[in-house]
């Protein structure tokens, strides 16, 4: 599947962070602009997931990944409001649970990937368990290259078992971090979102960067791409991310699937219920039990 976006990471290419926009948004004036957009892209995902959810032929995996306050829950709060929820699937991986780390480090992610039909929200996911240990000193370069290097043949297989596999890193400058931080510490009723490690982990903004542009260069490929949205406005962001979902689901071409039988000539008004159950199981059984039947 090709896609096309101004945010699309090429493969094997060098990445900058510092060379993306953090507050770009290209194609609209400010928010007002892109409230009909994003309308109507909502409104395409649920036809589409309507359609993948009845043809079982292929699956969604997005995956979510960004600085904290980068907006993870808000993208997938907005975008996915109009979804069928039972087509949809989030799963969240913090800090592994003892039993978690005495298994593989894909073991707990590898049992959250949807199944045919459905979407799968990572928020965040897999990558997890490569960025924080090596921003802290507890995994080294070549164990994190390792690591990357598992996660490309992991994709790989999931994309050979007809799982799309699309991944969004959030793109927030530590400027706006700083104010949705603080809006959260004005606000009472955010309050309740934030933990001392927030505050913790800012120290490491420069590492996590660079880490993010060693998985965003070793990681995204054909099968399994990385999007670097700019998501200093949240309205952009969302409007960014639905885009690259509607054109990725569209170019799957997918078809509902053909009905088990012909419901053509069944008449609920004038048929007795006996009369369209019969008929019903008749044609579901095929032209040769219809005939007997009627001999």
């Amino acid at each position: 599947m090709k896609l096309k976006s101004p945010f699309l990471v090429k493969p094997h290419s060098k990445v900058r962070l510092k060379d993306f926009a953090t507050a770009a948004h290209p194609g609209f004036r400010d928010e007002k602009d892109s409230h009909p957009v994003l309308e109507k892209h909502c409104k395409q995902l649920d036809a589409l997931q309507e359609v993948l959810y009845a043809s079982q032929a292929k699956a969604i995996l997005i995956v979510l990944q960004g600085m904290d306050t980068a907006g993870k829950d808000g993208t997938i709060r907005h975008i996915f409001s109009g979804v069928n929820p039972q087509g949809c699937n989030v799963a969240s991986f913090k800090v592994p649970t003892p039993i978690e780390a005495r298994h593989d480090f894909l073991w707990r992610c590898h049992a959250q990937v949807p199944e045919r039909g459905m979407i799968g929200i990572f928020n965040r996911s897999h990558y997890e368990d490569v960025l924080s240990p090596y921003v802290h000193g507890k995994l080294s370069a070549k164990t994190m290259h390792r690591r990357m290097d598992d996660i490309n043949g992991w994709e790989s297989e999931l994309a050979d078992q007809d799982v799309v596999v699309l991944k969004f890193f959030l793109h927030i400058s530590h400027a706006e971090q700083t104010a949705r931080l603080q809006s959260r510490i004005d606000t009472p009723d955010k309050r309740w979102k934030l933990s001392p490690a927030d505050f913790e982990e800012r120290k490491f903004w420069d590492k996590y960067s660079s880490a993010y542009e060693e998985i965003l260069e070793r990681t995204s490929r054909k099968h399994a791409p990385w999007f670097v949205i700019p998501a200093d406005h949240k309205w952009f962001r969302n409007v960014a991310i639905s885009q690259i979902l509607v054109d990725a689901m569209q170019g799957l071409k997918l078809k509902y699937p053909a009905p088990s039988f012909n419901p053509k000539g069944l008449d609920l008004k004038k048929q007795s219920v006996a009369e369209v159950a019969k008929k019903a199981q008749e044609w579901a059984n095929g032209p040769e039990s219809a005939a007997k039947t009627k001999a």
